[in-house]
């Protein structure tokens, strides 16, 4: 009980230690969509270009007219004017609305000494402490100043570090980084 209690503390620390740190009034990042993703597609006055579209594992959908899209990593605007673009060529100024109807792609898992170990979808950013609460905090016998993100970038594989006492004490803030979809949490 007293692992989640401090699991909970740090994340309350650390999230608002990094509001007046980093934020800017105003500034957010768009959603980017994954594979797993179920999107709405409209095409104003088309009613045969309406339905959803699940993006594939591959990152990609299909949408009639616009062919094979990678829609993955993009955001909702930017898929917006891709269909826009390529529906252009058939349909004189189109007007494309896309939502994002369930997010099933951003997934983040966490493994090792927590009290839940699991995979965990997520629709908001998500840094490490977050995740780490998301698991019902650690065990007693965790190696908290051992804790390891596994990153994919590019296809290459790479360790973080992450030292939880740091983070705990408002130290060395930085390393309670922003994870990615299919990052791992490793609690030794």
């Amino acid at each position: 009980m007293r692992t989640i209690a401090i699991a909970l503390v740090g994340v309350l620390l650390a999230g608002a230690m990094r509001v007046v740190a980093d934020e800017k009034p105003g500034e957010h990042q768009p959603y980017r969509v994954q594979p797993g993703d179920l999107l709405t597609v409209s095409v104003w006055k088309e009613e045969s270009l309406q339905g959803e579209v699940l993006v594939r594992p591959d990152g990609g959908l299909s949408f009639p007219l616009v062919g094979d899209v990678a829609a993955s990593g993009k955001s909702v605007q930017e898929l917006t004017r891709e269909f826009t673009d390529r529906l252009e060529h058939y349909i004189p100024k189109p007007v494309v609305t896309i939502q994002v109807k369930t997010i099933g792609g951003n997934r983040v898992y966490v493994v090792g000494k927590v009290t839940k170990a699991g995979e965990f979808a997520f629709s908001r950013p998500v840094d490490v402490m977050q995740a780490l609460a998301m698991a019902g905090g650690t065990t007693e016998f965790a190696a908290l100043n051992d804790i390891v993100i596994l990153h994919r970038d590019n296809g290459l594989l790479k360790a973080i570090r992450f030292r939880y006492g740091d983070v705990e004490r408002g130290k060395d803030l930085s390393q309670d980084v922003l994870l990615q979809s299919g990052d791992t949490v490793v609690v030794p």
